[in-house]
């Protein structure tokens, strides 16, 4: 009895179970059956011959029939089809009274308004009709199809709109109303000051949620009109940390813009209490879960606080780095940019920017550059190590930067000198093109910078080495010409070997010229024909030089005669024109007949004849080439450019600061702190100076306007006017008394 009891038990469960997960299907076919994923399905899926009914749909007596036609006209819009043959229909839906339906009519005009605008215009009524809806988002969708018909006729109704929706109760279309204006002054810029007027009431609104699409508005309308922000601007430091992730940015940005017009630059000994207030109450957002809010902050202090408060970047900004790909991306660009002014803030911590192997190209050599910045005396050895390590990456680009990192560590830290020789000396052996080129192109600038310049001490260290002394070093490069096969690189060790052959102890060669040179030429000369341009021209300044420094050889002549033959008649015109101008620099010390130069061609061609030391001094005692020059991005903090590395259109340049503030504390009230019912009223003092650039008084007074009709002094510059008195005498407390009575008469 009891098994049967119990077989039963697990019947009636396993009926129970079969029935209710039977229910819970057709329950989520039911409601997911207007989302079109029962059975996989989507509209997005499907193939376009499954709208030839949607006109038909539209057409339709049934919401239903309605809702699945725009559902798939959105669905082929988001596929990039163009549906705009069906217009006329949808826009006999604007006036439905189904939700859903009307909030895809409003989607779909959006995009084909500005494509059919005189059947948009048919609908205005309906629109205007719809602001005065009782939902909020439609009233805020009438106001974006509105303000999305881009025919300038409706402008003076576009403006009443918005100046309705500034107006309205619900923060949400207030925000609307905010988008709306850059669109408006775009479609017709004659509505100018009726925006502004607009944008002056929207800047008083309470509402966190709109404030950041008013800041939009202002940067794009007018952007010199910062007084407007004299009475919010500490309201707007106030409720910061209130407003949404992307408006922070852009109310971030304003009030950056702000502090450096209208505030004096802070330092060390003093910051301006209003700019503290901005640090204070940003600070917060480097918590913020947006990589591009902590960034915003970050220019903030970066451009607006004392080089005490950079380090308090350096945190947030480490721990972006290990977000996400393109987020390391531009916070590596922000690292670079601050560790060209301060590199001690991220000096610690320059293991974080050590390369991956999955990073990007871009990500990489971003990086490099910072360690290269990070490299000082108690770091340099592993920084070193590491490009080094950098130097067998696959990309032939990571390569040359990591090669060149190296030459610059020994460029300007000299104790690392003799250890990046060593390392570029053993890539010259290498089997890779893209590492033996950039090898022999920073020895190359090493080698020259030390023999120009012997007496700076970042090459002292070269000079002191006996094992491996830069006439050795090109030595080696010489030896090895053959193995050398990147045009670049053999065009650098032919210039050194040009460059640097001359030799005042006795050899086993010519005289003057050290013994390994004339190999060198003869090497080159015999595949000239092969080379590229770029080679075949240093080989031609070659074998003048070694000539110069040599006349008397008879096998250097001939060789040269060679070369000069060859080039005479190359197919590069460059090569030629070299040719050409080397024999007539030569022809002054009689080797008209090595270079191949003929007695008429002389007579013909004429000119100033040089003496063989004039023409040393042309071909070795030429312009200095240099490698390690700065290369500074000036890109401002923020910008595109900074990224790119290229100038980019639309970056805004960040105002420098002005020797004064233009504005005064008390015109920074911030409003809503006086007596309840009073506005604030400014004054401006007898002596104040005309702020140029902006219009704006140089000193303001503010004073509350009673209900009564009576004025009152702020507490601002009534603690201002306090302290005044405190520290005058009886002749400045008498004129204080003037004035203020002569404000209240005003």
């Amino acid at each position: 009895m009891a098994a049967l009891s119990l077989e039963n038990a697990s019947r009636t469960i396993s009926e129970n179970a079969s029935r209710l997960g039977q229910r819970l299907q057709e329950s989520f076919s039911e409601h997911t059956r207007e989302l079109a994923i029962t059975k996989g399905s989507s509209l997005y899926l499907e193939p376009d011959d499954k709208g030839k009914n949607i006109r038909k749909q539209l057409d339709s007596s049934s919401d239903r029939e309605k809702l699945d036609a725009m559902k798939r006209l959105v669905a082929l819009i988001s596929k990039g089809r163009n549906v705009s043959e069906y217009f006329a229909q949808v826009v006999k839906n604007v006036a439905s009274q189904n939700l859903e339906i009307r909030k895809l009519v409003y989607i779909y005009l959006l995009r084909y308004a500005e494509h059919e605008p005189d059947l948009a215009l048919l609908s205005i009524n309906t629109f205007q009709k719809d602001l005065t809806d009782s939902n909020p988002l439609i009233r805020a969708m009438a106001l974006r199809v509105l303000s999305g018909i881009k025919v300038p006729m409706i402008g003076s109704i576009v403006v009443l709109a918005i100046k309705k929706c500034a107006a309205d109760m619900s923060p949400y279309v207030r925000k609307a109303a905010a988008l709306a204006i850059p669109k408006c002054y775009e479609l017709d810029s004659t509505h100018l000051p009726a925006l502004i007027e607009i944008i002056t009431s929207l800047l008083r609104d309470r509402s966190p949620l709109s404030i950041g699409s008013v800041a939009v508005a202002f940067e794009a309308v007018c952007p010199t009109r910062l007084d407007m922000l004299h009475q919010q601007y500490r309201r707007l430091c106030r409720i910061l940390v209130d407003v949404d992730e992307w408006g922070q940015i852009d109310l971030l940005n304003l009030l950056l813009r702000y502090a450096r017009t209208m505030l004096p630059r802070p330092s060390e000994e003093e910051i301006d209490s209003d700019i503290k207030f901005l640090l204070t109450s940003a600070e917060p957002l480097f918590q913020s879960r947006n990589p591009a809010v902590v960034l915003a902050v970050s220019r903030v202090y970066y451009y607006a606080g004392p080089p005490s408060y950079h380090s308090r970047v350096v945190q947030p900004m480490l721990r972006l780095l290990h977000t996400s790909k393109e987020v390391e991306r531009v916070v590596a660009a922000y690292v670079l940019a601050l560790s060209r002014s301060a590199p001690n803030l991220f000096s610690p911590y320059y293991h974080q920017f050590l390369v991956r192997t999955d990073d990007l190209r871009q990500v990489k050599q971003v990086k490099i550059n910072v360690l290269l910045l990070l490299a000082n005396f108690e770091t340099h050895q592993a920084i070193l190590r590491e490009f080094i390590d950098y130097a067998d990456d696959p990309d032939d680009e990571v390569v040359s930067d990591a090669i060149r990192a190296i030459g610059k560590c020994a460029h300007s830290i000299p104790e690392c000198t003799q250890q990046c020789l060593s390392a570029l000396i053993t890539m010259i052996k290498n089997q890779r093109d893209a590492v033996v080129s950039s090898a022999v192109m920073v020895l190359k600038y090493l080698v020259q910078s030390q023999l120009a310049a012997a007496s700076i001490s970042s090459f002292a260290a070269i000079a002191a080495m006996p094992q491996q002394s830069s006439l050795k070093i090109i030595a080696q490069l010489a030896h090895r010409i053959d193995d050398i096969r990147h045009a670049k690189a053999r065009a650098c060790v032919l210039w050194l070997v040009g460059q640097y052959s001359a030799s005042n102890e006795p050899t086993n060669g010519p005289e003057g010229i050290v013994e390994w040179a004339p190999d060198v030429l003869r090497k080159s000369a015999k595949g000239f024909s092969t080379e590229l341009p770029l080679v075949k021209l240093q080989i031609i300044t070659v074998a003048a030089k070694l000539l110069v420094l040599c006349p008397s050889n008879h096998t250097l002549s001939l060789i040269s005669r060679y070369v000069f033959s060859l080039a005479k008649y190359d197919l590069n015109y460059d090569v030629r024109d070299r040719a050409r101008m080397l024999t007539s620099l030569l022809s002054g010390i009689g080797l008209s007949e090595a270079v191949g130069a003929k007695d008429a061609d002389q007579e013909q061609r004429g000119g100033v004849i040089l003496r063989r030391e004039q023409v040393r001094v042309v071909l070795f005692e030429g312009k200095p080439n240099l490698m390690f020059v700065s290369e500074l991005n000036m890109a401002t903090l923020g910008s595109l450019g900074m990224i790119t590395h290229k100038p980019m259109h639309g970056d805004s340049v960040l105002p420098d600061w002005l020797e004064r503030g233009g504005g005064n504390v008390s015109s920074r009230h911030g409003g809503g702190c006086g007596p309840a019912g009073a506005t604030v009223i400014f004054f401006l003092c007898p002596d104040c100076t005309q702020h140029q650039g902006f219009g704006v008084p140089g000193r303001a007074h503010a004073f509350w306007r009673l209900s009564n009709g009576t004025i009152q002094a702020s507490e601002d510059d009534a603690e201002e006017d306090e302290a005044s008195e405190e520290g005058s005498d009886e002749e400045e407390e008498e004129s204080d008394g003037e004035e203020r009575q002569e404000h209240e008469h005003r």
